[in-house]
């Protein structure tokens, strides 16, 4: 059994990340954390594009590209749980650079894929540091920036994974045209070329310290300050405000190295299980709602327009590009009018239009080209709703826990309503019926709509506030 070291530690330090204003700093973090939604963005993005390239060169059904996009889910729900855990327990600078290695790796090894077991087990481990991803940087972007930018700026970091989607769109107008590149080698190089990407990132990352926050409850008190006054002379040195520390409020906690499994359990489910029920329906409705779209968009797109696999890039952009501007411009009212009113508008929005949609698509009274518009138009709100989903489950839980609570709703969103929708989806496009279709297309519909209602009821109004008034640390004194 575990022993807890204890000590009791007066800190500003909380306080200080969230007086000063946005600088060089912040805008360092975003981009070298921010960049894995890119990432997966393009990874996810070039996976619905390659089913063609799939059933051509290692002949796969529609059911086994179902089977390879949903183990690359479920190792992200995997991978989500084992470091989120350790992202709590050891630090969230080591986690963010070991996610990322294996990512790398994984990916690298997935261009060299030879049958349905082996692409399979390599889209698991790419799964597995995405999803490790997603828990450590989603805890450490959220305790670096500024709590009246925090809505914002996790909104646009989660939406970035569009620019990833849009990049993988225009790269497979090039990798997938067997005219330029032959079939069996094109969707094997964007997959190396992500990964030869992720290297650049890792030195990227050298320059981002341990989270202050971290070190601070773990009774690291001299790192966390030291990492503090880094942090501000290099913020003085670009011109931006740094209050002075005597007029900040300080907070008494007892610091301790871990925190036990049951008391995170407990935490959760049930001392916040009304905080608990509304992030696991958050994250469960929009992975549904997501995936549904998106891992079988170039299977709709060929199975009932004709559109053929090299050109399936071409109606991917309308669709990233409408995903990224979302969250851009709906991404400051998070913080303005509201987390409740605007997250529960963006969930009932999104389903609402799927179901319009769907129903002009299961009446056949759209083209290839109105379809993907109006999956641009719903993906607008739906890229928001998205990120606040991610954006909820990250701060309404105490900072001792923040990466493994990331994890669990995570996990349990995806495995609920995402590892089944990409498999689901697959075989309601394998019978041809376009009122098949249309039925999982209102189910998704109902799951966003019942989402919004229960943020409406219970949702916390997060917005403006220090993460240590939103939640308090299972360690503050008092």
């Amino acid at each position: 059994m575990t022993t807890l070291r204890e000590e009791t530690i007066e800190t500003r330090v909380p306080a200080r990340l969230d007086a000063v204003t946005w600088g060089r700093f912040h805008t360092l973090v975003v981009a070298a954390l921010g960049i894995t939604w890119i990432l997966d963005g393009l990874e996810i993005t070039f996976a619905g594009l390659i089913s063609g390239a799939l059933k051509a060169d290692l002949h796969f059904s529609d059911s086994d590209v179902g089977v390879g996009n949903s183990c690359y889910l479920a190792g992200a729900v995997i991978g989500a749980l084992g470091f989120g855990w350790a992202t709590d327990r050891l630090g969230r600078r080591k986690l963010f650079f070991a996610t990322l290695g294996l990512y790398l790796v994984a990916t690298a090894a997935t261009a060299f894929s030879w049958n349905l077991p082996s692409f399979s087990l390599f889209r698991f481990l790419t799964g597995c540091g995405i999803g490790g991803e997603y828990a450590a940087v989603n805890s450490t972007i959220q305790e670096f920036i500024p709590a009246r930018y925090r809505g914002r700026t996790d909104l646009a970091i989660n939406g970035s994974f569009w620019i990833g989607g849009a990049i993988g769109a225009a790269a497979s107008l090039f990798f997938l045209d067997p005219a330029i590149i032959p079939a069996r080698y094109g969707w094997r190089l964007v997959f190396l070329v992500g990964a030869t990407l992720s290297i650049g990132i890792i030195f990227l990352r050298t320059f981002i310290p341990e989270s202050p926050r971290w070190l601070v409850i773990h009774g690291r008190e001299q790192e966390a300050e030291a990492v503090m006054d880094d942090i501000e002379r290099h913020m003085k040195e670009h011109g931006s405000a740094v209050p002075p520390q005597r007029d900040l409020k300080a907070m008494t906690i007892h610091a301790r190295d871990h925190t036990p499994l049951p008391v995170v359990f407990r935490t959760i489910f049930v001392k916040n299980r009304k905080r608990a029920v509304v992030g696991l329906a958050l994250m469960a409705a929009q992975a549904f709602f997501y995936n549904a779209i998106f891992f079988t968009f170039a299977q709709v797109l060929e199975a009932y327009y004709g559109v053929t696999i090299d050109h399936v890039g071409w109606y991917m952009l309308p669709f990233a590009v409408g995903n990224a501007i979302g969250p851009l411009l709906l991404g400051p009212l998070f913080d303005t009018i509201g987390r409740k009113p605007m997250i529960a508008g963006t969930y009932a929005i999104s389903g609402v239009l799927l179901v319009v949609s769907g129903a002009l698509f299961a009446a056949d009274a759209i083209t290839a080209t109105e379809q993907v518009i109006a999956w641009a138009v719903i993906f607008f709100f739906a890229s928001s709703a998205a990120g606040a989903a991610y954006l909820t489950v990250s701060e309404v839980f105490p900072v001792e826990i923040r990466a493994l609570a990331i994890a669990i709703f995570y996990a349990l969103g995806t495995a609920a309503g995402g590892v089944v929708a990409p498999i689901t989806f697959s075989a309601l496009i394998g019978t041809h019926s376009r009122g098949a279709l249309l039925a999982g297309y209102v189910f998704a519909a109902l799951l966003m709509v019942g989402a919004a209602v229960l943020q409406a009821v219970w949702g916390v109004a997060a917005e403006g506030k220090s993460l240590e008034d939103v939640s308090e640390p299972l360690s503050a004194s008092g």
